[in-house]
């Protein structure tokens, strides 16, 4: 996002989740109370992005890019950088408009994603180490032969379709008290936390980062965008080296806390998520449930929890 680009607001959410209403699946929310083993007393809801159109909420920002780039514009089409899910979105996008849709990754990225973009049609190619490597080539490709980079959180469109989500959630629970949200490179959070703290500013926003990639958290704690030295997380949609000063000053601005989990402690929470409830959750979506099974949370009594499943891979727990 530059200086030209309009700030990120509530309005343009609204409008978003209009423009993508005929395009996208209303997911439900659920509540987390018939289990065997609860993560903490307080009541938890699941909004389940699982079940969205290719598996996450990342099919809402893709989409509100789309609707709002020109026809010609795409007539050369569209290439990403993805851990995964927001590949399989452009892949779909890609179909939507009638456009070859190119898809970079990191290496991390799971067989199942892999064959999920090519299964939507995408032309995929893994390269480099990390998902920075992934999105460096992602942007090379753009300017060689014209096609246009929608880009996974830095994109003003995409995140105010991935901030959609937190309005189906405020009507679906319109008394929870805190939000745990995945962070990759912070677009989803910037979304649904401009939501929350317009429509609710009471509420607490929490974002939970592998220990392997503390892109937001290293960057809260210096007080401005750092670069991480390396990302060793195997989660391939929650690596990021570095995100964008943009999105970082909305989640500045919004977010309450971000807290970090170790990897195995997604595995157990994806395998909890499957266990409960049958819900093949990738690692990142069972990101809320790791860090309130692991205590990362303080909670009160009293306290509503809303967290987002975000995406689904049948291959997250192989």
């Amino acid at each position: 996002m530059s200086s030209k680009t309009p700030r990120l607001s509530l309005a343009m959410i609204e409008k978003a989740a209009a423009r993508i209403r005929p395009h996208i699946l209303r997911t439900p929310s659920i509540p987390a109370e018939h289990v065997r083993d609860r993560p903490v007393g307080n009541p938890i809801h699941l909004k389940l992005e699982s079940l969205q159109v290719t598996g996450s909420f990342k099919t809402r920002g893709v989409m509100n890019r789309l609707m709002t780039t020109p026809r010609e514009a795409l007539d050369k089409g569209i290439v990403t950088a993805s851990g995964g899910n927001h590949g399989m979105a452009v892949a779909r996008a890609g179909l939507v408009a009638g456009v070859g849709a190119k898809v970079f990754l990191p290496p991390q990225a799971s067989v199942a994603k892999l064959r999920g973009l090519k299964e939507w049609g995408a032309d995929v190619e893994v390269v480099g180490e990390r998902w920075d490597d992934a999105d460096q080539r992602a942007r090379a490709y753009a300017d060689e032969t014209g096609a246009v980079y929608f880009h996974p959180f830095k994109d003003i469109e995409v995140i105010a379709g991935q901030g959609t989500v937190a309005l189906e959630m405020l009507e679906a629970v319109p008394d929870a008290d805190v939000y745990l949200v995945a962070i990759g490179g912070g677009g989803l959070i910037a979304g649904l936390s401009t939501v929350i703290k317009a429509r609710k500013p009471r509420a607490r926003v929490i974002g939970v980062e592998p220990v392997g990639s503390p892109t937001l958290h290293a960057s809260l704690a210096a007080g401005k965008v750092v670069t991480l030295d390396s990302t060793t997380t195997r989660v391939a949609t929650m690596s990021c080296g570095r995100t964008d000063e943009a999105v970082y000053d909305v989640i500045a601005q919004n977010i309450d806390q971000v807290v970090l989990v170790q990897d195995d402690d997604l595995v157990d929470a994806a395998r909890w998520i499957l266990s409960e409830f049958a819900i093949r959750a990738d690692l990142s979506a069972a990101a809320g449930i790791a860090a309130l099974r692991k205590g990362r949370v303080d909670l009160a009594p009293h306290e509503t929890i809303h967290t987002l499943i975000c995406g689904a891979d049948d291959a997250a727990l192989g």
